[in-house]
């Protein structure tokens, strides 16, 4: 029987997991009350869009911690993996920097003073996801080299 590659503890994946796990569970944090989800000036289709988005982080949260965590038998399966767990840990935070390029978006409703407050999150969560990645991959790479 192969020795498993992945599926244990290691720092890398932990550091790929905190932001996971914060887009998973921080959009129904910060939208599941009266300025969002249920604000009654916000028509249906608003409100479509910002389940879609609480929906959105917790399936991709859901789909990095699955791949970070699964087992693999081959340093190449858990480089794949790795790599499926990351893209998906980072995408919901790239995504919601990218939502000020479009034209009309404001991270901030008026009378909001603040220019990009989900920066105080969404930032260091990619700089997590990175530093991770770093590391696990070099792990991957150290025990590849020890078979």
């Amino acid at each position: 029987m192969a020795k498993r590659v992945t599926g244990r503890i290691s720092l890398g994946k932990v550091l790929i997991s905190v932001p996971a796990v914060i887009a998973g569970v921080g959009p129904y944090i910060a939208d599941w009350n009266e300025t969002h989800i249920h604000n009654p000036n916000w028509p249906p289709h608003a409100k479509f869009h910002n389940a879609q988005t609480m929906s959105l982080g917790a399936g991709l949260a859901g789909a990095a911690l699955l791949q970070l965590w699964r087992p693999a038998d081959s340093t190449a399966g858990a480089k794949a993996a790795l790599d499926g767990g990351a893209v998906s840990a980072a995408l919901y935070w790239v995504t919601q920097i990218s939502a000020l390029a479009y034209p009309g978006s404001r991270a901030v409703d008026p009378p909001g003073k603040q220019i990009f407050p989900q920066a105080v999150v969404a930032l260091p969560s990619l700089a997590l996801v990175g530093w991770g990645y770093a590391l696990e991959r070099r792990r991957l790479r150290d025990q590849g080299a020890r078979r």
